[in-house]
C-alpha cells in the first residue's frame, strides 16, 4: 500500500469535500460557515451604495431644479425691469417731444445762454415759470396704473434740464441749479446729448431729496428717466429728465419675483455696490453693516463683499470689510460679465454679502450698466434632501448596529471554535497522528514532528493556524496539496495524507526531512564548491522538469525552499519543497487565491517580469530564480544586495549581476558560471527554454572542483558529531513548514 492510501487516513479526495465548510454538526461552524451577520451587512451594503446613488441622484435632480427656478426668476425680474424701463422711456420721450414743454426747455436754455443769468434769475425768468406749467400733467401722473406701487401714490418727484455744457438750468431742487458737470447728472447727460434716451441706474442725490419715509435726506438714492430736446434742426440741445424713486419701483420690481423666506434679487454696479435695498437691511443693521439711523438702507451703501463667515451665525470675520474680497457671484459678474440668455449660475453654494451660504444666479446687462443677481440661502434650498437624508441615515443606522451585534455574536462563536482547535493541536491529535513537537511556522501554518498512529513513520505534519484560518487561507492551502501531490518526482517533497479534524483543523502530512537547507548550508559554510552546485542543480532541474510538464510553475525557488538530506543512503539527496506559491500556466482560477497585480515570492529570487507583470511569469521564470540560487552557491551572497525591498527590486528589473568568478576572487567552471548568467538574463527569450536543457548543459559543465558521493559521505561524516542526519539538534532539523504565500520559514524555538 502507498502512503497516499494509508489505513484510517482522510484521502486526498477530500480537497474538494473542505471547500463546503467545517464539521456539519458543529453549531459554532455553521455560524462561521455562513455568518449571520452577512445578510444584514450585505443589506447594509447594498443600502449604503443605494442611498449614495439616490442622494446623488436627488441631489443633482434637486440642484438642476434649484438652476432652472433661480434662472427663470431671474428672467422675469430682468424682463420686469426692461419693460419698466421701456415704459419710463416711452414716457420720458412723449414729454421732450410735446410741443409746449419743449419750446418752453428751448426758451430756457436759449435764456440761461444768452444772458449768463445767476440762479435768483433763472429762477424767476418766465421761461422756467412756462417750464413748471407745463410740467404739470407729466408730474401729476398717478402711479395708479403701477402694480407694485400704493395707490394715489406720485410716481414722478422733480425734474431737471441740462444744456449742453451739462449745466442745470432748471430743478425742481433749487440748490442743483447752475452746478455744471455735477457727478451722477453728467453721466446720463452725455448719452442724452449723444441722442439717446436713458433711465440711470440709481445714484446719490447731490441735494435734499425725499426718501421713501417723505424725510429729506442728502445723498439718498436717485435716479431719472431722461431724453434729449431737440431743436429745430433735430440737433439735441438740452436734457429733460424726470426724478424718479427707486425704492418705488426698481427695488420692488426686483423683488416681486422671490421665493420662500431667504430668496431675494437684487441690482449692483461694476464696483460691487448695491443699487436695489436688501430684504436684510434690519438684519444688516444687527450685523453691523448698515447704520442703525432710522431711515438708513442697503441701496448704494453696502458693497457685496464676502467676510469669509457666516456672521448670522454670530462669527466676525478676521479682515475688515474694505479688504475683504466681492463675493464669488458679483466677482463673476462683473468680471466675466454673463449675459441673460447665459447668465452666471451657482448650485453648489457660495457665500454672500453676510457670509450665509447661499445659491444663485447673475447676468449682467450692458445696456443698462449694472447686473442683476437672484440667491436664496442653501439651507432653504436644500431642506427635502436634509429630510431624506436625516430619515435614510436613522435607516443605516439601526441596520449597522443589527449587523455589530449578529458580527459580535459571530466572532464569539469563532473564539469558541478557533479554543476547540488549539485544544485539539494541545492535546497532540490531529485524526490519526499523534503531534511531538513544533520544528517550524509561517505566516499561516505550523510544521510539527509526528508520527502515524499505526504505521508508527515519523512525518511532518502541516495544518493551519486556528486563528487564521479563512476561505482564503484554506483555498491556498488546499491548492498547496493538491499541487504538489500531482507530483512523484524524488526530488520533489511526498504528501502522504490531507484532512481536517471534527473541530475544524485543517492539515495534510508530509514526509520528515532531516537535514539542512541550501539557505543554512551557505550561512553556516559559505560558498560551495563548483562541483556540488552543479550536482545540487542537476536534482533541482529534475523536479522543476516533471512540474513544468504539468503546466505547474513554482514561482518561489530560492535556498530556503530547497533542501539537502539523505535518501536511502545517498548524502546530499535534494527536495524542492514549497508548492504554496504555485501557479498552473493560463488558470484563470488562480486569480481568485493570490491577489491581482501582487508580486509573488522572494525579492532577492524574482524574475523581472514577474515584477513588470504578474501575468507573464512562465517556466523560464523558474530557471531565472533557479540561477540566482546557484549565484548564491557559488558566491555565497546573493546576486543583488540593498538596503530595502524596492531597492532590490529595482536592481532586479535594472541591473546586471557580478560574474559569480569576480564576485569570489577565484576561478568557477566556465561554462557553469556562463549558463547561470544565461539563466539570470533579464529577457526571458535569452535564457534556457526549459529546465531539461539546464540540466543538459549542467551535465557538459566540467567543475574545477569535483563532487561525488564519496565527496558528499565525506563531508556530512566529518562534521558527524554536531551535523549527522542521525543527531541533529530539533533547533537544526529543517522540515518543510511551507508559507502559503508568505516569503520566509523561520524554525521553531
Amino acid at each position: 500500500m502507498t502512503p497516499q492510501a494509508a489505513s484510517g487516513s482522510v484521502r486526498l479526495t477530500s480537497v474538494r469535500k473542505a471547500r463546503t465548510g467545517y464539521s456539519r454538526g458543529g453549531i459554532t461552524g455553521a455560524l462561521f460557515r455562513r455568518p449571520l451577520w452577512i445578510a444584514p451587512v450585505l443589506a447594509m451594503v447594498c443600502l449604503a451604495i443605494a442611498g449614495y446613488w439616490l442622494r446623488s441622484r436627488i441631489d443633482a435632480a434637486m440642484k438642476e431644479q434649484k438652476q432652472s427656478e433661480l434662472v427663470t426668476l431671474l428672467r422675469a425680474d430682468v424682463e420686469a425691469l426692461k419693460l419698466w424701463i421701456g415704459a419710463e422711456k416711452d414716457y420720458i420721450d412723449a414729454a421732450s417731444e410735446a410741443p409746449v414743454l419743449r419750446k418752453s426747455v428751448l426758451d430756457l436754455v436759449r435764456f440761461a445762454q444768452e444772458r449768463s443769468s445767476s440762479v435768483e434769475a433763472l429762477l424767476g425768468a418766465e421761461p422756467r415759470q412756462a417750464l413748471v406749467k407745463a410740467l404739470e400733467p407729466w408730474l401729476d401722473e398717478f402711479q395708479s396704473s403701477s402694480t407694485v406701487a400704493r395707490a394715489g401714490e406720485h410716481k414722478y418727484i422733480g425734474y431737471v434740464v441740462l444744456d449742453n455744457k451739462y449745466t442745470i438750468v432748471a430743478s425742481d431742487t433749487a440748490s442743483l441749479i447752475g452746478l455744471k458737470s455735477s457727478p451722477g447728472y453728467r453721466e446720463f447727460a452725455e448719452q442724452v446729448l449723444a441722442g439717446k434716451t436713458v433711465v440711470t441706474q440709481p445714484f446719490p442725490s447731490r441735494s435734499a431729496q425725499p426718501d421713501e419715509n417723505g424725510e429729506l435726506v442728502v445723498g439718498a438714492p436717485t435716479m431719472f428717466a431722461a431724453a434729449p430736446v431737440k431743436d429745430d434742426a433735430g440737433r439735441p440741445v438740452a436734457v429733460l429728465g424726470i426724478r424718479l424713486r427707486p425704492s418705488q419701483d426698481f427695488t420692488k420690481i426686483l423683488n416681486v419675483a422671490r421665493t420662500g423666506a431667504s430668496g431675494e434679487t437684487y441690482a449692483f454696479n461694476k464696483d460691487g455696490k448695491l443699487l436695489s435695498n436688501s430684504r436684510f437691511d434690519e438684519d444688516l443693521k444687527e450685523l453691523g453693516l448698515l447704520s442703525t439711523q432710522a431711515g438708513s438702507r442697503s441701496a448704494l451703501t453696502l458693497d457685496l463683499r464676502d467676510p469669509g463667515v457666516d456672521m448670522m451665525t454670530g462669527a466676525r470675520p478676521a479682515l475688515p470689510r474694505s479688504k475683504q474680497p466681492l463675493t464669488r457671484m458679483a466677482a463673476d459678474a462683473i468680471h466675466q460679465k454673463p449675459g441673460i440668455d447665459a447668465p452666471g449660475v451657482d448650485v453648489e453654494g457660495y457665500r454672500d454679502y453676510r457670509g450665509v451660504p447661499v445659491l444663485g444666479a447673475w447676468a449682467w446687462l450692458p445696456e443698462l450698466g449694472f447686473a442683476v443677481a437672484t440667491e436664496i440661502d442653501a439651507d432653504e434650498a436644500f431642506r427635502p434632501v436634509v429630510v431624506l437624508r436625516n430619515a435614510f441615515w436613522t435607516l443605516f443606522g439601526l441596520l449597522s448596529a443589527l449587523a455589530l451585534l449578529l458580527l459580535v455574536m459571530t466572532f464569539v462563536a469563532r473564539r469558541m471554535e478557533t479554543k476547540m482547535r488549539e485544544a485539539v493541536i494541545a492535546a497532540g491529535q490531529l485524526g490519526q497522528y499523534a503531534l511531538e513537537e513544533k520544528i517550524g511556522e509561517g505566516g499561516m501554518g505550523s510544521v510539527y514532528r509526528g508520527r502515524h498512529s499505526m504505521l508508527r513513520r515519523p512525518t511532518a505534519i502541516k495544518l493551519l493556524e486556528p486563528s487564521k484560518t479563512t476561505e482564503i487561507s484554506i483555498a491556498r492551502f488546499e491548492r498547496e496539496v493538491q499541487h504538489t501531490s500531482q507530483l512523484n518526482h524524488p526530488n520533489t517533497i511526498t504528501i502522504y495524507d490531507y484532512g481536517r479534524t471534527s473541530e475544524g483543523v485543517f492539515y495534510y502530512a508530509m514526509e520528515y526531512l532531516a537535514g539542512l537547507s541550501l539557505q543554512s548550508l551557505v550561512e553556516r559554510f559559505g560558498a560551495q564548491p563548483d562541483g556540488r552546485v552543479i550536482h545540487i542543480m542537476l536534482q533541482v532541474c529534475g523536479s522543476l522538469s516533471e512540474a513544468h510538464a504539468q503546466h505547474l510553475i513554482h514561482r518561489d525557488i530560492k535556498p530556503a525552499n530547497i533542501m539537502l538530506t539523505a535518501r536511502g543512503g545517498v548524502r546530499d539527496f535534494v527536495k524542492l519543497l514549497d508548492f504554496g506559491l504555485v501557479k498552473a500556466v493560463d488558470s484563470e482560477k488562480q486569480r481568485t487565491l493570490t491577489a491581482a497585480d501582487v508580486i509573488t515570492g522572494t525579492p532577492l529570487y524574482l524574475p523581472p517580469e514577474s515584477i513588470q507583470d504578474t501575468d507573464r511569469a512562465d517556466e523560464r521564470s523558474d530557471l531565472y530564480s533557479l540561477g540566482g540560487v546557484a549565484y548564491f552557491l557559488l558566491t555565497g551572497h546573493p546576486m543583488f544586495e540593498a538596503g530595502g525591498v524596492m531597492e532590490i527590486i529595482r536592481k532586479q528589473v535594472e541591473d546586471l549581476p557580478v560574474s559569480p568568478s569576480k564576485r569570489v576572487g577565484h576561478a568557477i567552471c566556465a561554462d557553469l558560471e556562463k549558463l547561470v548568467l544565461q539563466c539570470l538574463a533579464k529577457n526571458p527569450q535569452d535564457r534556457p527554454q526549459s529546465a531539461a536543457a539546464v540540466a543538459e548543459a549542467l551535465r557538459k559543465c566540467v567543475p574545477l572542483v569535483s563532487w561525488s558521493a564519496r565527496d558528499a559521505d565525506n563531508w556530512w561524516s566529518s562534521f558527524d558529531s554536531g551535523l549527522a542526519l542521525s543527531a541533529l539538534a530539533p533547533t537544526q532539523t529543517v522540515a518543510f513548514a511551507g508559507t502559503m504565500g508568505e516569503n520566509e520559514v523561520k524554525p521553531a524555538g
